[in-house]
């Protein structure tokens, strides 16, 4: 009974990580895909709204950590060229 009970709590643990790796890599290709328009703007073209919110978004895409902007830009297949 005991066993069980292991093998039921380890299917549902390892259905909950497949999930959120799932999750994670759908994540990936939003942050970027964001990245990449970010990095194509230009702001001398846009309304001060859509700059101010270009701005948002970039903030926010610059705290991730290096590695994780990285796999951002790997999930699809982008550069950033400074």
């Amino acid at each position: 009974m005991g066993q069980q009970i292991h093998t039921a709590e380890d299917n549902m643990l390892r259905a909950e990580l497949e999930l959120l790796m799932r999750e994670r890599e759908i994540l990936l290709k939003i942050t970027g895909v964001a990245a990449g328009l970010i990095a194509e703007l230009n702001t001398a073209d846009l309304p001060i709204r859509t700059v101010e919110a270009a701005d948002l978004l970039a903030t926010t895409i610059n705290q991730l950590p290096e590695e994780l902007l990285q796999d951002a830009l790997d999930a699809v297949h982008a550069t950033i060229v400074e």
